[in-house]
């Protein structure tokens, strides 16, 4: 059988708006499935939580593009909805299925979704053709990243915290937290933090760390400890509840080979 003419497409975005998710978000009540979700009170027949995704802005400018009706979106990851993209963006492959054009100015459609959405995601990088297998080395690899992270906490800091934690690295054990559950493993994995610099700016963000981390890190749950399924956390180094009240992606990093 005829393999159908496919085109990948590679580049790297940033993610300026918080509340935008990378892929298209299905109602978890009616899947997004046509008949379901004309009756469906969760989505109001959307069949979507949110409205757009990093994706489906992309999609909108490149299917018409290559006059297709069909694509993939394959990250290097994702962050969390509520989380910026910044540095130098998310790896990410575009695959077009079934374009009837492929005669297409890669640099002038950057520049459209540049014109049209730019203020909410950015391509860092000018697309490039690739082949299939890129699509399985960005998935497969593993690639450590720089966040910055705003802290709340529920009781005074002590007068040393930025010292107490300043240029500290090490292991951190983490249980998969019970929000990823239904699509990760429940096992125990270990990652390696390292904390790049400390800042208590004023009363509204008391705490703002800026820290590097091992693949697949779950950086919200080290903060707060998750119930005891992330340790050591940042809560218990500092000993008082703590918990992640803002989160960027400052850089993702070089790939390391995986285990």
């Amino acid at each position: 059988m005829k393999a159908k003419p496919r085109v990948l497409l590679e580049s790297r975005y940033r993610k300026l708006e918080r509340g935008l998710p990378q892929t298209i978000h299905f109602c978890p009540a009616c899947g997004g499935r046509r008949r379901q979700r004309q009756k469906c009170t969760v989505c109001e027949g959307r069949g979507r939580i949110s409205e757009d995704s990093v994706q489906q802005l992309l999609s909108r400018r490149i299917l018409p593009a290559f006059d297709a009706r069909k694509c993939k979106f394959h990250g290097a990851g994702r962050e969390d909805v509520d989380v910026l993209m910044l540095g130098r963006g998310r790896p990410f492959v575009f695959e077009v299925e079934e374009p009837k054009v492929e005669d297409v100015d890669l640099e002038a459609l950057r520049a459209k979704i540049h014109a049209e959405v730019g203020e909410r995601v950015q391509l860092t990088e000018p697309f490039r053709r690739v082949q299939r297998r890129r699509v399985g080395e960005i998935k497969e690899a593993h690639w450590s990243k720089h966040y910055r992270i705003g802290v709340a906490v529920e009781s005074a800091l002590p007068a040393d915290a930025a010292e107490r934690l300043a240029a500290r690295e090490f292991l951190v054990r983490q249980r998969t937290p019970e929000r990823v559950a239904h699509r990760r493993a429940d096992m125990v994995r270990t990652r390696q933090i390292r904390i790049l610099a400390v800042r208590v700016p004023g009363p509204d963000h008391p705490l703002e760390l800026d820290i590097e981390t091992s693949h697949g890190t779950y950086v919200k749950e080290w903060v707060s400890g998750d119930g005891g399924r992330s340790e050591p956390s940042l809560a218990e180094m500092l000993g008082t509840p703590a918990s992640c009240e803002r989160l960027d992606v400052l850089e993702i990093l070089d790939v390391t080979p995986p285990r």
